[in-house]
């Protein structure tokens, strides 16, 4: 999307020059104030705009901006670090081009299969277009209806309170972005293929598909996301328990697989070396009682315990 943010390039002056023209002005108007009649009729004219002039100082630090309003009228933003001077009649909103961090509390959604899932995330965001961020969008308002009115009822301009009026825009759009995202995704691969994305274990892919919804929601503000992670993820309350004894169950029967996998392979290991080497000549059913036998004593969860048969093979 195209901006119209435009560089100020309205009258302004050093700061302090015009300082220490005001010091001048000031001077010069007490000084009326010990002459005739006319005199003091000049001092309070000058008065009036020694006041009127002190309202066109600017300072700004770095990665700020002063957003320039003349009667309602664009004029452009000064960024510009420094101490200026400009008309004081034109109306200067200053805005903050820091970094911000804001943690997203956990929320409830379904995940692609219909789990429901609590998940969170934690983000770092700046203002990149003032021009978007102060008139596509209803920051004004916003940061009015937080403002507290003084003891006469006014709301004055401040920094915070706009800063503010931007975070929970990107915290309302963040919910949905979330929202969004975490649909798209199996919670792991219990009802997906293993070779499907999901949240456990999508990572990166899901954390930059999660910055470019953010990004693509917040661009009409003018307001860019520099880094968007998850940092909360688990099931929700209702279904936790089941989800936690079907996970038990595959990893026991993982484990089981495994068992039975290096049983079978040492129990054949010791049947073509027992064969190989001559130690013994067995037929048929004594290798399957070898074979029983072993495979009992492998795959059990406790230790055998040792039986001593004082007969024959097949007693």
């Amino acid at each position: 999307m195209e901006t119209k943010e435009f560089n100020f390039k309205g009258f302004r002056v050093n700061g302090f020059l015009m300082l220490f023209l005001l010091f001048l002005l000031l001077g010069g108007t007490i000084f009326c104030f010990f002459l005739d009649d006319a005199g003091i009729i000049a001092g309070c004219v000058l008065a009036l705009i020694w006041f009127i002039l002190l309202f066109g100082f600017v300072k700004l630090e770095p990665n700020e901006a002063v957003v320039m309003i003349f009667f309602g009228k664009y004029k452009g933003v000064l960024k510009e670090t420094g101490f200026f001077w400009v008309n004081p009649f034109m109306s200067k909103k200053k805005l903050s081009m820091r970094a911000r961090n804001l943690n997203v509390e956990p929320i409830k959604v379904n995940d692609k299969v219909g789990n429901p899932i609590l998940i969170g995330l934690v983000l770092v965001w700046k203002l990149k277009d003032t021009y978007k961020a102060m008139f596509e969008i209803d920051a004004q308002t916003m940061a009015a209806s937080n403002s507290t009115p003084d003891r006469h009822g006014a709301v004055t301009y401040s920094v915070s309170k706009q800063m503010d009026a931007f975070e929970n825009f990107v915290a309302v759009q963040s919910d949905a972005a979330l929202r969004q995202v975490a649909g798209q995704y199996a919670y792991d691969n219990n009802l997906v293929s293993d070779v499907e994305i999901t949240l456990r274990s999508g990572g990166d892919e899901v954390n930059v598909d999660l910055l470019n919804e953010l990004n693509n929601r917040l661009e009409m503000a003018g307001i860019e996301i520099v880094e968007a992670r998850i940092n909360y993820l688990a099931y929700a309350p209702e279904i936790a328990a089941v989800m936690l004894r079907r996970q038990q169950a595959e990893a026991i029967i993982s484990a089981r697989e495994k068992i039975v996998e290096g049983a079978v392979t040492m129990v054949k290991m010791a049947l073509e070396r027992i064969e190989d080497e001559n130690i013994v000549t067995l037929d048929i059913d004594k290798k399957a009682a070898m074979v029983s036998n072993l495979l009992v004593v492998l795959c059990a969860d406790e230790s055998a315990q040792p039986v001593l048969n004082t007969g024959t093979l097949y007693q």
